[in-house]
């Protein structure tokens, strides 16, 4: 029972705080009316976040009868993020205030030498951000790292991301917390990406949401009644191993994934040189497509037609109210159309299908996102009452501006 008063005063402190994030600038009455909580409560809680500088004084309201009251806002540089996109070819940094506005941003190619090069090569980038933007060390207290595969909480090693060497080898996230010297999460990079198109893009206003990743590989991130779900060892939305598209008892489906083998990268361009003999990039054959070349239009058909069947496996499992495609293939207009087309064809029920709009900054901004939600549990003690995270509103529409 001893605990009740410190975990009610942790709870009374957050709802306090996130009202100021949603609302500020805003005074003591406009939270007490938000929280419930009482004017008293609330003065104390201010006086502290205040002192330790989370929030600050803007000014008075005005504009009404009677006494002016002084109002509050977030003091948006008290603390940064480390946003980190870990792609299976090319890394993004970023680093974001507390408004998840992004000061600072990085990209470049991952070091081949994978492990413990790709770590110092991670943090070189992301301190030099800092040191541009004149960010002092101290004031950055968080790194969210997405990654390809599946992270594992328990050894901090990433399982299935083959084209990042050591990482199933090593305790990856102690060795960021070393490299970087502040807390660390891993978090699967299309799970960020689903949060982020959540937060601010096609996803917005959606509970029950999927994202699907379609470039070199494939993965899907998916929202369930508002929660993100990892699944039991961090592996769920590894579409790749669908047992579509080729045979998932070949030996090579274990190590690539049946479904990943009929729609990804390597698919795409194998099926074109079955059919003309010629070896191109992905890219030429979309424009071989756009010239007419029937070689090029029965491989996006194909291809489309496999990933309309894994759209249909995911509706008929979860039951999400959208999907949104990304990634370099899944963001083509010629697939998109053409799923749309085939998956009334292949399911009973309406699918929304849409392309994202966040980009190859989907991730980036799911990273600042789940990373606000982390810091207010760190800095308060304690989760939000229903596991959500809570995130700025006016800001947002700042941060779209910026990161687009």
């Amino acid at each position: 029972m001893s605990d009740l008063p410190r975990i009610s005063r942790q709870f009374s402190q957050r709802s306090v705080m996130e009202a100021i994030v949603q609302g500020g600038p805003i005074s003591r009455a406009s939270i007490s009316k938000l929280t419930g909580l009482s004017k008293q409560t609330i003065s104390e809680i201010v006086r502290g976040l205040e002192q330790e500088g989370w929030v600050q004084e803007t000014g008075r309201t005005s504009g009404h009868v009677g006494r002016t009251a002084v109002t509050y806002e977030l003091v948006h540089d008290a603390a940064y993020i480390i946003a980190v996109d870990l792609g299976g070819t090319k890394v993004r940094v970023a680093l974001t205030d507390l408004t998840c506005r992004i000061f600072a941003e990085a990209a470049t190619a991952i070091d081949s030498r994978g492990g413990q090069f790709v770590i110092d090569q991670i943090a070189a980038l992301a301190f030099q951000a800092a040191a541009r933007e004149r960010i002092p060390r101290k004031k950055i207290r968080l790194a969210v790292i997405g990654a390809p595969g599946a992270p594992d909480p328990t050894t901090g090693r990433i399982l299935l991301a083959p084209n990042i060497a050591g990482f199933d080898a090593m305790n990856v996230l102690d060795a960021f917390e070393k490299a970087l010297g502040v807390a660390v999460m891993i978090e699967n990079d299309v799970n960020l990406a689903v949060l982020g198109e959540n937060w601010l893009g096609r996803g917005q206003g959606t509970d029950n949401l999927a994202y699907i990743a379609l470039g070199t590989g494939v993965g899907s991130g998916l929202m369930l009644g508002g929660h993100l779900v990892r699944g039991a060892t961090h592996a769920a939305g590894e579409i790749g191993f669908m047992p579509i598209g080729a045979d998932p008892f070949a030996a090579e489906s274990l190590r690539t994934g049946a479904f990943e083998r009929a729609v990804a990268t390597h698919a795409i361009t194998e099926r074109y040189r079955s059919l003309t003999g010629i070896q191109v990039a992905v890219p030429a054959i979309f424009e071989n497509a756009a010239a007419g070349d029937k070689a090029a239009l029965i491989v996006l058909d194909e291809t489309a037609r496999y990933l309309a069947q894994g759209i249909a496996a995911i509706a008929a499992v979860a039951n999400p109210e959208k999907i949104i495609l990304g990634g370099s293939i899944g963001l083509r207009p010629e697939i998109l159309s053409r799923v749309k087309a085939l998956i009334p064809l292949c399911f009973p029920y309406p699918v929304t299908v849409e392309a994202g709009e966040l980009g190859a900054r989907a991730a980036l901004i799911g990273a600042a996102a789940i990373g606000l939600g982390q810091l207010h549990n760190t800095l308060f003690g304690v989760d939000a009452p229903d596991g959500r995270i809570s995130l700025p509103t006016a800001q947002a529409a700042a941060l779209k501006e910026v990161v687009l």
